[in-house]
């Protein structure tokens, strides 16, 4: 099971870093279906987030397809958001039907907008883009992601970018959110997993190779529909299943030492 684990991890944090996201919510899917704590979810996504988003940042960016000009009012409204979501704690049960249906927003992404040309931009609005980007920070830090994942297909339908540069835009805005929302949740106290560095290790690999492919070399659409379709199930699974009532640390479902957890 760990060894199954960490090759889901891979896989995700390549599959998003090739579109330019950090991968949280396919961590918190997968470590949702391996049956660890909401209070570890959180943290942990965030922190493989900050490592997997700047890799991919780094790589769109030398590739000239970051646009500071619409990336600005976006973080200037999630960065004090994403602090605040990160301050608030709720239901276990509540955070994992938000969490499913979130799930349902990068399966949108992947199936409807991978394929969406811009060539025709129109002209990014600071009001609109202040009003998003909060909107989106607060969430952020409430469920312990990056926020990338909703701001990738809100920029293709505004057609105020094109999938490179929405890539690198939203590498940066994961990045920064990341750091706000784990900011507030260290006002509350954190839970990490006792793998954490591995988990880094694993998912910095993972990422770095999904966005060196993925902004330089080639397009994945079948490894994204296979994604998709496994973050439809796991959302599926959020959304109806009961809680479980058992203390997290009982769970038979995840490996012991995915499981296993240090304040």
């Amino acid at each position: 099971m760990e060894i199954i684990f960490y090759c889901l991890l891979f896989l995700v944090a390549f599959l998003y870093a090739s579109v330019g996201h950090g991968g949280a919510s396919g961590y918190l899917a997968l470590m949702a279906l391996f049956g660890i704590a909401p209070d570890v979810m959180k943290p942990t996504a965030l922190m493989l987030n900050l490592f997997v988003s700047l890799t991919s940042f780094i790589q769109f960016y030398r590739g000239k397809h970051f646009k500071w000009r619409i990336f600005l009012p976006f973080a200037i409204a999630s960065i004090p958001m994403a602090y605040l979501g990160g301050l608030i704690q709720i239901d276990g049960d509540v955070y994992k039907k938000i969490l499913g249906l979130l799930l349902l927003i990068p399966v949108i992404r992947f199936w409807f907008f991978s394929k969406v040309d811009v060539t025709e931009f129109k002209p990014a609005s600071w009001l609109w883009s202040l009003m998003i980007g909060a909107s989106i920070g607060f969430l952020s830090g409430l469920i312990g992601i990056g926020g990338g994942i909703i701001l990738s297909p809100i920029l293709l339908m505004l057609k105020w970018t094109d999938q490179k540069q929405t890539a690198a835009i939203s590498a940066l805005f994961i990045f920064v959110n990341s750091i706000a929302g784990l900011l507030g949740q260290l006002q509350k106290g954190i839970h990490f997993s006792a793998d954490m560095y591995l988990y880094v290790a694993i998912a910095f690999v993972g990422g770095l190779a999904g966005a060196y492919f993925g902004a330089l070399r080639f397009r994945q659409a079948v490894l994204k529909n296979i994604l998709a379709s496994a973050l439809l199930v796991a959302s599926i699974k959020l959304i109806f299943s009961s809680t479980d009532k058992k203390p997290a640390d009982k769970s038979v479902d995840a490996p012991a030492s995915v499981t296993n957890a240090t304040h």
